[in-house]
């Protein structure tokens, strides 16, 4: 009895934790973006955070993405850190341990719309940035690559938006593409732990975001996986069409002034 009872509970608290509108948009962008993830390395958020955000606003997905990415993508870390070259990694992570609580901060304080038009805009720009093609062509250094660490950390801390700087950063580098991803594998998990114990100061781990982790996980998991068998078998230049276009759409139904969309 006692362990029905629980089960009983604890269903009726994920059911109380589904938003009312939008589950369905919600559930597709989750296995999408983890297709993204697994294939890339990067580019969930830039799926996820902009839809879910105008479900479930900015400061339930943010630590909602944060924990369904460190749970499915621990798996992958291993082979990250093979094959990453790890010096680059940490000294971008040291930047990260400054941009990261900024970025939580205003995610905590910020006004919710305001915050939600800034992601879109912040979103927005990221993709330009990564369809424009550029990259930085100078010699890397460790006060740029912590620099650029610092950016991303706001970024993923506010709103586990990190990724773009990151890529077009080490894209410039003599990496190969396996190494770059696993970079990104690896520094996002260093990342997602400095958030982590960020988002636990700034009171951002609420029930529902358990909750909605258990609905959404098996969704993000399935996906980064059959994005990671995809890796090296699909054309890279079509799947990244496919994703830049899909990261314009989430921005673009994100958007404040669309709400009546998916709600």
């Amino acid at each position: 009895m006692g362990d029905t009872g629980f089960f009983v509970t604890l269903m009726a608290r994920v059911a109380a934790s589904l938003p009312e509108h939008g589950l369905y948009p919600l559930l597709i962008c989750t296995f999408i973006a983890g297709l993204a993830r697994g294939f890339s390395g990067f580019g969930a958020a830039l799926i996820l955070i902009p839809v879910g955000g105008s479900i479930l606003g900015p400061k339930i997905i943010s630590p909602v993405l944060l924990v369904i990415d460190t749970i499915a993508a621990a798996g992958m870390l291993p082979a990250a850190w093979r094959g990453a070259n790890r010096r680059e990694v940490f000294i971008m992570a040291s930047g990260a341990l400054i941009g990261v609580p900024l970025g939580t901060a205003a995610l905590a304080l910020a006004d919710p719309l305001v915050l939600r038009w800034a992601i879109t805009v912040a979103a927005t720009l990221l993709l330009a940035l990564l369809v424009s093609g550029w990259r930085y062509h100078g010699q890397p250094r460790v006060p740029l690559t912590a620099g650029i660490g610092g950016i991303a950390g706001i970024f993923s801390g506010a709103a586990q938006l990190g990724g773009p700087p990151v890529v077009a950063y080490w894209l410039s580098g003599a990496n190969d593409a396996p190494v770059i991803r696993s970079n990104l594998m690896l520094y996002f998990a260093i990342s997602s732990g400095l958030t982590a114990v960020t988002y636990l100061i700034g009171g951002l781990f609420v029930e529902q975001v358990f909750a909605l982790t258990l609905v959404i996980l098996p969704l993000y998991a399935g996906g980064l996986y059959i994005g990671s068998r995809l890796f090296g078998l699909a054309k890279a230049s079509t799947f990244r069409i496919i994703c830049y276009v899909l990261i314009g759409a989430s921005a673009v139904l994100g958007m404040p002034a669309l709400d009546t969309l998916l709600r």
